[in-house]
């Protein structure tokens, strides 16, 4: 097994502003833009069609049952209906060197593994258990509640929780800094692995472009510099 891992598994293709979602890969040492990083041609917006509020206002009734109780098997997730759930797919996606153990309905759940933390550049070792476990979690690049103050109110049951499992939207990062995140937008939140901007930035937008999503503005402007990292098409 090499040292990569397939961060984007992503959705939908970004034609209307000319961005190329590829393969990232990964070092132990550190994340280095190359020409395997998203690119942007120069001049795109990479916001373009996406409709932009003045701020985000936050909803009282957000709750996280909305979008699902639980993860879920279906065939959003690579290689769905495997038996595993979204999250069991999700590690299995993005660590490497694994060891697999069966579970109850996963017969191929990772066991141990190693996390290349995208997010804080952390080499993490994972080991399933409800402790040790817990300092790799699987983050949504665009959060829940942050969706669902941007009009996922208003979406169908079927989509929030298809939402909630899209691989597009998940990545498994270190524990801690995803508690640091919460629910936060890009204006207040951006990963402290600064050379992850480009593809934060990128994946970010890819989602709220594939659920017609906005941006609140301070968001945006944080979006269009964090894709201004991006090396030029």
């Amino acid at each position: 097994m090499t040292h990569k891992r397939i961060y984007w598994l992503a959705a939908f293709v970004v034609l209307a502003v000319l961005v190329a979602v590829q393969v990232v890969t990964t070092s132990a040492d550190r994340f280095v833009a190359s020409a395997d990083m998203p690119t942007v041609a120069p001049g795109v917006d990479v916001l373009a069609g996406i409709a932009v509020v003045p701020l985000r206002i936050r909803a009282y009734d957000y709750r996280r049952d909305a979008f699902g109780e639980s993860w879920t098997d279906d065939n959003s997730a690579p290689g769905g209906r495997n038996g595993c759930d979204t999250r069991n797919d999700i590690l299995d996606r993005d660590l490497v060197d694994k060891t697999y153990v069966s579970i109850k309905r996963c017969p191929s759940a990772v066991a141990t593994g190693t996390l290349y933390d995208p997010y804080t550049n952390a080499v993490i070792p994972f080991t399933r258990g409800n402790q040790v476990g817990a300092a790799v979690q699987i983050d949504h690049i665009v959060p829940l509640a942050l969706a669902w103050d941007l009009g996922a109110r208003n979406w169908t049951d079927e989509l929030r929780v298809r939402f909630a499992n899209d691989p597009a939207n998940l990545l498994a990062v270190a524990g801690h800094v995803n508690q640091d995140k919460g629910d936060d937008e890009p204006a207040t939140w951006l990963p402290p692995n600064a050379a992850f901007h480009c593809q934060y930035a990128v994946q970010f937008v890819a989602v709220l472009r594939g659920y017609a999503l906005p941006v609140d503005a301070p968001s945006a402007d944080a979006l269009r510099r964090a894709a201004a990292t991006c090396p030029a098409a």
